[in-house]
């Protein structure tokens, strides 16, 4: 099992930039990919940034250029830099993470999440 708790959530104003972390727990030797999920209010739970083991990542076309994703494998930490936000930012952002099945067969089928954390961007 894999336990997450993000932090770093705040008000704030478009064009500020925030940043919003994940701390891992538990079978962390377990972890492969890692990435962040957002729900802004009355829509679905949408794909922010993923970061594999490696450091490969890939964005979402709405935040691509303006948020960092990374990852300190060392502290069991998932990072994400918001830079230039927008009022669309405003969301709860969620940590998930894949199990390495390699590493961790019996986690086959599992997928962790966080409890998220709110983002909240004003004019």
């Amino acid at each position: 099992q894999v336990q997450l708790m993000e932090s770093g959530g705040a008000l704030a104003q478009a064009g500020d930039s925030l940043r919003t972390s994940c701390a891992a727990s538990g079978d962390t030797e377990c972890i492969s990919e890692m990435g962040w999920y957002r729900r802004a209010p009355g829509k679905q739970r949408e794909f922010v940034a993923t970061i594999t083991s490696g450091g490969s990542t890939n964005y979402a076309a709405p935040v691509k250029g303006r948020f960092t994703i990374s990852r300190d494998n060392g502290k069991n930490m998932l990072y994400l830099q918001m830079n230039n936000l927008k009022p669309e930012d405003t969301a709860v952002y969620y940590c998930h993470v894949v199990p390495d099945l390699d590493s961790c067969p019996d986690l086959i089928g599992s997928e962790y999440w966080g409890q998220g954390t709110q983002v909240t961007v004003s004019e």
